[in-house]
């Protein structure tokens, strides 16, 4: 049940009473929420592609066709299967979105029984006409499934499971691929009962997905009053519009889009480049399938760890770094191989030149998961539960646009004379320019790269209490003021984007003020020095409020110059009071930066009179310990600079 696009925001209303009550993502399979649907989308994956694959050997090895010669069989398959999610995609996320996902998620499941019923007597008839039909419906029964997949998983996990509950179900379908693929090709070479093995595990695969399936909990349909517009082409147009409504959102599709360009290229070209460039087999052709299922499962479980079990698209520069790297070294590691005779694996694996080949195929790929599952999260969180599966059909429709482009251009560079290592070479460096471009467009993936480095590699940053920092709505987070970096640190403990009131002098700081204007903070001025700034600070903070956005303001107006906590100015009651004019009762939390006090960043060194930072570089060395303590929110009743200060002082001594 593969779709262009495969992984899966929250919705409270299936979640359990502790979302966090897991240790990590595979106690998820223990979770009737989760377990029966993981499940169901793996045999359907399984089954797709053990059915696609058997079929394109069958053709290619066993069957004689004049008007389907071997060598345009994979072609005419892919693109049969592909067709389905340009025509259907935009309906099928109408379906999803009117009806319970449960009950859409058993019929695709029916409609997989009818099909593989039909594929199997394709089978053990040979019919090549009959199994090409059942190609063109079972993409038109995976186009009806993607949008399910990703509409349901956000009504059952919290926005702190959806990076491992993504991660999951990433491993799932490439480890489902694999093993589709692996027996489909076993299976079908059975002599004299292969035809009839693969029709018998066509259908029982079916039926062990549409009786897991039967445990899946109800999901409720989300705009049940939606009115279906039966035309595709013009819904899919009004999909297109829907997702471009949201900017970040749409540039995000469009970068999961060019993952999978990117991912198509390498795995249309496994075979060619396995016989003509590396002079394997088909074992070598397979095992270079099954390193680049391993990596892309690797890459999308490491996303919960790396991420502290949060949305964290800060991965998504490291991984398009990664698969730019990767893509590019294969290109050096291939292209001057020896011509040599035909090999197998195992005189494939004794040859340490082919080691680094396989090294950065793996890398790649891994990298390509980093880069996936957090763009896919990001989607998911952002999209408005009324129509995220037409959100999701959308990105279909562009995923399949974008895999066409990737043959068609592929093709093309072949034509004019490019080898392949010289087309996984123009690929890397195709990657690097697009990933730098959609990075200034969405500069927020940008800001989270740089936060994430810095809270994993400068300092051992610990976020306690992070449960408190609101996953949806305004709210105000007021903390204490440290050092030069302390917005990029809060940044790092936020499952969302913040916008920040700071001091104006701080964006004159070489780097850091370039990265604060790229994160949109908001500069603010002393009254009596610029009373204009000062207005203008507080008008756009409510704006970011009026928004549902979260707004962080540090109290104290300035750096601390001994480590100690100063009073609280009066702007955050100003704050408070403009919001609750405009009928906004927005929450407010405290949180506390702790043991950064004396770090680079700090004001801790003298110069004559003055306190001033960044003068030496590792006066703590790397590592050092750092944390941010959140407490629970305080109504705006409740808020006075005088107990909001109280709070913090608590919260750092906790």
């Amino acid at each position: 049940m593969t779709t262009p696009a495969a992984a899966v925001t929250a919705s409270p209303a299936l979640q359990t009473p502790d979302a966090n009550a897991h240790a990590n993502q595979f106690a998820l399979l223990k979770q009737r929420r989760f377990a029966p649907f993981f499940w169901t989308q793996f045999a359907g994956a399984a089954n797709d592609n053990l059915f696609k694959f058997a079929f394109t050997v069958m053709v290619t090895y066993q069957l004689q066709l004049s008007w389907m010669p071997p060598a345009m069989a994979g072609l005419a398959i892919g693109a049969l299967f592909i067709l389905p999610f340009l025509l259907f995609s935009a309906t099928s996320g109408q379906l999803t979105d009117k009806f319970d996902k449960t009950k859409m998620i058993r019929f695709v499941k029916n409609l997989e029984i009818v099909i593989m019923l039909i594929a199997a007597w394709g089978f053990m008839s040979a019919n090549a006409v009959v199994l090409l039909g059942c190609v063109f419906l079972m993409g038109l029964h995976s186009t009806l499934f993607g949008p399910v997949k990703f509409a349901y998983l956000p009504q059952v996990l919290d926005a702190r499971e959806l990076t491992g509950g993504n991660g999951m179900v990433e491993m799932g379908t490439f480890v489902a691929i694999l093993l589709g693929q692996v027996a489909g090709g076993l299976l079908v070479a059975v002599p004299q009962i292969g035809h009839t093995s693969v029709a018998v595990a066509c259908v029982l695969l079916a039926l062990v997905g549409r009786g897991v399936a039967q445990a899946i909990p109800r999901a409720p349909a989300t705009d049940p009053n939606l009115v279906i517009n039966w035309n595709p082409f013009s819904e899919t147009w009004r999909n297109l519009k829907l997702a471009h409504g949201n900017v970040v959102v749409f540039r995000s599709l469009l970068g999961i889009s060019w993952m999978w360009f990117f991912g198509a290229v390498f795995l249309s070209q496994f075979p060619s480049f396995a016989k003509e460039v590396l002079h394997g087999d088909e074992q070598v052709a397979s095992l270079l399938l099954v390193v680049f299922s391993i990596g892309i499962g690797t890459g999308s479980l490491l996303c919960e760890t790396l991420s502290r079990r949060q949305v964290e698209i800060g991965l998504v520069p490291l991984g398009a770094i990664g698969m730019s790297i990767f893509a590019i070294d294969l290109y050096f590691a291939s292209r001057a191989l020896p011509a040599l005779a035909e090999m197998g694996i195992g005189d494939f694996l004794v040859r340490p030149a082919h080691w680094r080949v396989m090294a950065d195929l793996g890398l790649l790929s891994l990298f390509a998961g980093l880069y996936s599952v957090p763009m896919y999260a990001l989607i998911q969180l952002r999209s408005q539960p009324t129509h995220r599966a037409r959100i999701i059909a959308a990105n279909n429709i562009l995923n399949a646009l974008f895999m066409i482009a990737s043959s068609v251009i592929a093709g093309a560079l072949l034509g004019a004379g490019f080898t392949i290592p010289q087309i996984f070479l123009f690929t890397g460096i195709a990657n690097a320019i697009v990933a730098f471009y959609i990075f200034m467009l969405v500069p927020e993936y940008l800001l989270r790269f740089v936060s994430w480095v810095l809270s994993r590699f400068i300092y051992r940053f610990k976020v306690c209490g992070d449960e408190h920092i609101p996953t949806e709505g305004a709210a105000i987070l007021v903390c204490n003021h440290v050092s030069f970096i302390d917005a990029v640190l809060l940044m790092a403990a936020s499952p969302r984007p913040i916008r920040f009131i700071m001091d104006h002098q701080i964006f004159k700081v070489p780097v850091l003020g370039w990265l604060f204007k790229l994160a949109k903070a908001i500069p603010i001025a002393p009254n009596k020095e610029n009373p204009a700034a000062y207005e203008s600070a507080f008008a756009q903070a409510i704006g970011v409020l009026r928004e549902g956005d979260l707004l962080a303001i540090f109290p104290e107006g300035a750096l601390t110059r001994d480590g100690e906590l100063q009073p609280f100015k009066g702007g955050i009651m100003k704050i408070v009071d403009m919001a609750r004019s405009e009928g906004m009762e927005v929450p407010v939390v405290p949180m506390a930066l702790t043991n950064l006090w004396g770090s680079y960043f700090s004001r801790i060194e003298k110069r004559g009179d003055k306190n001033v930072a960044m003068v030496k570089p590792f006066r703590r060395g790397l590592f050092s310990s750092v944390g941010l303590n959140v407490g629970s929110a305080a109504a705006p009743a409740d808020v006075q600079p005088e107990l909001l200060q109280q709070r913090v002082r608590a919260l750092l001594t906790a």
